[in-house]
């Protein structure tokens, strides 16, 4: 997540009203992923994005609005930008969506499905959204794989290398696993070329 330059008096309002939100989005998948669910409420993400509360709360009525939309908003951006990944072998691709499961985001997704296993308002909203971004997931995975999801098999052979990178995800979570998990990425690599040529 860049940087975000604070629009100008000469800005239109609609692009400062974008830009506001932008801005509120990212700041709460940080406050997320370094805070917790406990201690990102709107006022610290409002602060986090250099806007009021007022503002914060004019374009999230509530603090579920602004957490689940966080999250979708930069799931949203991280799969296009592995729609538009160079395919440089199933390594890079593995890789890739290995690296899904080990950033912000995924620190972030995660203190939400915390939250949302305890909060009965949180459950059902955060429960579509995972669903929903598990399914477009899977969906660049076959693309960027160039899986056959015709061949028995290939569906469950892609959802496990999602399933294991996010278990690699969760494992990253308290330590730096980063020799560790190369090495699992190479093997899963060498295990999908065969299994799937």
């Amino acid at each position: 997540m860049g940087v975000v330059t604070p629009p100008t008096d000469r800005t239109p309002k609609q692009d400062r009203s974008r830009a506001t939100r932008r801005r509120l989005l990212e700041a709460a998948v940080a406050c997320l992923a370094e805070h917790g669910w406990a201690g990102s409420t709107v006022s610290v993400v409002a602060e986090r994005a250099g806007v009021s509360r007022g503002a914060a709360q004019h374009h999230f009525p509530t603090r579920e609005d602004l957490f689940t939309a966080a999250v979708e908003y930069v799931a949203e951006e991280r799969s296009a930008a592995l729609r538009t990944l160079p395919v440089q072998g199933r390594a890079a691709v593995v890789a890739a969506l290995v690296d899904l499961y080990t950033g912000p985001l995924f620190r972030a997704a995660l203190q939400l499905w915390v939250a949302a296993s305890n909060e009965a308002s949180l459950h059902p909203r955060v429960s579509e959204l995972e669903a929903r971004v598990g399914r477009e997931t899977h969906r660049i995975a076959v693309e960027l794989l160039k899986a056959d999801e015709s061949r028995p098999g290939t569906r469950e052979t892609v959802q496990g290398l999602l399933d294991m990178a996010r278990g690699l995800g969760l494992a990253n979570v308290l330590t730096d696993d980063t020799a560790r998990r190369r090495r699992v990425v190479a093997q899963w690599a060498a295990l999908l070329d065969d299994a799937l040529d």
